[in-house]
């Protein structure tokens, strides 16, 4: 790592209601205070539907916050859809897009990836742009081959250090208690920077996340890879003590 301070992002995914919602970012609110700590970022992403009442939360202090996803579109009939503006409107300063649950789930391709990241940048927001290979995949050696497809289809345009961040997650890892080794994550993170050249201006100073079962136990050793930038974590952000240790382990 060089130059790029750590962003420690929190994926509440559909978890998280007003009280607890509220309560846990006040709790990593107030360990950071309004100057937060040199070494890290810390993001949390929780549901729309309370994302500006955590947002007021952080308000004064250096706690940012962010949407889970969002549409390509500024508005229009689009039911149940989130524009980037929206986001932006409840506080937010990024928006994730691309997670492996909605390319599964809701197969969302490359391309309607990048275009919702190009939206996020059009309303303001940083984009953390995420890409994976399921576990077929690697076992079929095209791990790499993936997730350069998946990077140069789903970066948009105009991306930046400044406004957009990669975050690496092996979809097997998700949850399962499961991580790749040291190798295979400094492998891939050394390629996805590889790939980010002619894709954004200075790729060097892109902050790559790492995603997939991390936890206070396994974060320093990860968190010390080269071209490891961060961690988007999804459990382990819905506990404050848990999600702060997290963030004291970056050097």
């Amino acid at each position: 790592m060089t130059g790029r301070r750590y962003l420690i992002a929190g994926n509440w995914k559909m978890h998280g209601r007003l009280q607890d919602g509220t309560a846990l970012a006040q709790a990593l609110a107030e360990k950071l205070g309004p100057n937060g700590d040199p070494r890290f970022e810390i993001l949390v992403c929780p549901p729309a539907t309370i994302l500006s009442a955590v947002s007021a939360v952080g308000e004064k202090t250096a706690l940012l916050t962010g949407g889970q996803d969002c549409h390509a579109a500024p508005q229009g009939a689009h039911t149940g859809d989130i524009a980037a503006e929206m986001l932006a409107d409840a506080g937010a300063g990024y928006v994730i897009v691309g997670h492996s649950e909605r390319r599964q789930n809701h197969a969302e391709t490359s391309a309607q990836v990048k275009g919702k990241a190009a939206a996020a940048l059009r309303a303001g927001l940083k984009a953390i742009v995420c890409v994976g290979e399921t576990r077929e995949q690697r076992d079929a050696g095209q791990a790499a081959e993936i997730v350069a497809a998946q990077v140069a289809g789903s970066v948009p345009e105009g991306a930046t250090a400044d406004n957009c961040v990669l975050a690496y997650e092996p979809v097997w890892a998700i949850g399962t208690g499961l991580t790749p080794t040291i190798a295979d994550i400094a492998a891939m993170h050394s390629m996805i920077r590889e790939k980010l050249r002619g894709l954004v201006a200075s790729p060097e100073a892109v902050r790559i996340l790492y995603g997939g079962s991390v936890k206070a136990s396994n974060a320093a050793e990860i968190l010390a890879i080269d071209d490891v930038d961060g961690a988007l974590v999804g459990g382990a952000s819905l506990d404050a003590g848990s999600f702060w240790a997290i963030a004291q382990a970056c050097r």
